[in-house]
C-alpha cells in the first residue's frame, strides 16, 4: 500500500495492487495491539536481525521515522510518540491508519484488485502475474506479501515460491514477536498473572539479552511486552529468569519477607497469586522465596507458532537484492517488507520496516 501510494504521488505510471483478500490492511489494522504502532523514533540497524545490517542501515538513512510520520500526516491525522519512542496515530487506532492508507490510494488513482491470489510470475520483457481469474503484465512487479505470521490475514508464506521461480533463496524461516512456551509444571497456577519485570535469556549459563516490560502468564507459557521482545532472541533449551522486583535490591526484599508471617510474607510483594505460588514451592523458605521473586526460572519449549507470531523471522536474503531491493535475479522485481530477510524488534520497527523498503522500491522504480 505504502509503495504504491509513494508511485501514485511522484510518477505518472498505471500502479495496481493485487491483493488476496477482499479488503487491503487487515494486518495493519492489527498492529501495536490495535493501536497502531506505526515507527519508532529510537531507530536504527541495531534493532533489526538481518544478514545484511549495513544495507538495512542505509536504508533506513533513506526513508526513517520522521519521514513515515511525514508521510502519514500529509494525508492527515496527527502521530505522536510514547516515553519510548514508539509512534502512535492520536486517537490510538490502527484502522484509522488503514483508512488513511486506503483513501490516499483511492484519491491518486491506483487500481486495486481484490480477490487476486497470485500463483505464478513469469518474465517474457514484461511481467505476467497470473491469479486464479485473471492475469496482468507489467514493467515492474513488487513483491509484498509477507511472510508467515498471522496466516489469518492472508500470510501463510506462498509468496516465497514465487521469488524461487526467479532464482532467489529462502533463509531459515520462524515465527518472531511471538509467545513463548515453556516447561507446563513451572507455569502452572500462574495463568493470567501479570507482571512489570525484568526478563532475562539465558543460553549455557550466559545472558543473551535482557529486556524489561510486561510478562503475562498463559497456560502454556509467557505472554506480554517483555516477552514478544526476548522472542526474537530465545530458542528452545534456552532459560528464561523473571526479576518481579527489578527496582529492589535482595537484602530489601529479604527485610520485607522477614516482617510477614508465613505465606502472607509476599503481602503487597508480588500478586497474592504469585506469591501463593512461590511460597508452596519454596516451603516459606525466606531466602528461596527471595531468589525466585529475583529470578523465577522457565525453560523454552519452543514458542505457539506462526498462528500468534506477529513477524517472520528470515526470508529473502538481502545480499539477493540493491539497496533498492530490486532482485539481483531479475531486473525490475523489486521486494518490499516482511518478505525480506529483515525482521525487527517490537515497537514500532517492523512497520518502519514496511514503509523503508517500500520508498526505497518505489524510488528505484522511478528511477
Amino acid at each position: 500500500m505504502a509503495c504504491a501510494a509513494f508511485l501514485a504521488k511522484n510518477t505518472d505510471f498505471a500502479v495496481t495492487v493485487l491483493e488476496r483478500g477482499e479488503r487491503l490492511g487487515r494486518k495493519l489494522s492489527a498492529s501495536g495491539n490495535g493501536q497502531g504502532n506505526v515507527t519508532n523514533f529510537n531507530e536504527g540497524a541495531e534493532h533489526y536481525f538481518s544478514d545484511d545490517k549495513e544495507k538495512v542501515a542505509r536504508a533506513l538513512a533513506r526513508f526513517g521515522a520522521r519521514d513515515t510520520v511525514r508521510f502519514l500526516e500529509e494525508m492527515g491525522g496527527v502521530f505522536l510518540p510514547d516515553g519510548r519512542g514508539r509512534v502512535y496515530p492520536a486517537g490510538r487506532q490502527a484502522s484509522a491508519v488503514t483508512d488513511l492508507l486506503r483513501g490516499a490510494l483511492s484519491r491518486r488513482g491506483v487500481n486495486v484488485c481484490f480477490g487476486a491470489h497470485v500463483r505464478s510470475v513469469s518474465y517474457d520483457g514484461q511481467f505476467c502475474v497470473k491469479w486464479e481469474n485473471g492475469h496482468m503484465r507489467g514493467d515492474a512487479f513488487v513483491l509484498a506479501a509477507g511472510g508467515c505470521a498471522a496466516p489469518n490475514f492472508g500470510t501463510d508464506g506462498n509468496a516465497y515460491s514465487l521469488a524461487q521461480a526467479f532464482g532467489h533463496t529462502v533463509t531459515p524461516l520462524s515465527p518472531a514477536l511471538v509467545q513463548l512456551r515453556c516447561e507446563p509444571s513451572a507455569v502452572r497456577g500462574l495463568k493470567g498473572i501479570r507482571a512489570d519485570a525484568l526478563l532475562r535469556v539465558v543460553r549455557e549459563k550466559r545472558e543473551i539479552y535482557a529486556v524489561r516490560g510486561d510478562v503475562l502468564f498463559t497456560e502454556s507459557g509467557v505472554s506480554g511486552d517483555a516477552v514478544f521482545r526476548a522472542s526474537s532472541y530465545a530458542l528452545a533449551g534456552d532459560e528464561l529468569f523473571i526479576d518481579f522486583l527489578p527496582d529492589v535490591s535482595e537484602e530489601r526484599l529479604l527485610r520485607a519477607l522477614s516482617r510477614g508471617e508465613g505465606e502472607n510474607c509476599l503481602l503487597c510483594v508480588v500478586n497474592n497469586g504469585l506469591g501463593r505460588v512461590i511460597f508452596k514451592r519454596t516451603a516459606g523458605d525466606g531466602r528461596r522465596i527471595a531468589e525466585l521473586v529475583k529470578g523465577f526460572p522457565l525453560r523454552v519449549t519452543g514458542t505457539l507458532g506462526y498462528a500468534y507470531a506477529q513477524v517472520t523471522k528470515g526470508g529473502i536474503p538481502l545480499s539477493e537484492t540493491d539497496d533498492d531491493f530490486m532482485s539481483k535475479k531479475r531486473s525490475g522485481m523489486y521486494f518490499a517488507g516482511e518478505i525480506l530477510n529483515a525482521d525487527g524488534e517490537c515497537g514500532g520497527y517492523n512497520l518502519q520496516w514496511a514503509f523503508t523498503s517500500a520508498y526505497c522500491a518505489a524510488e528505484g522504480i522511478a528511477r
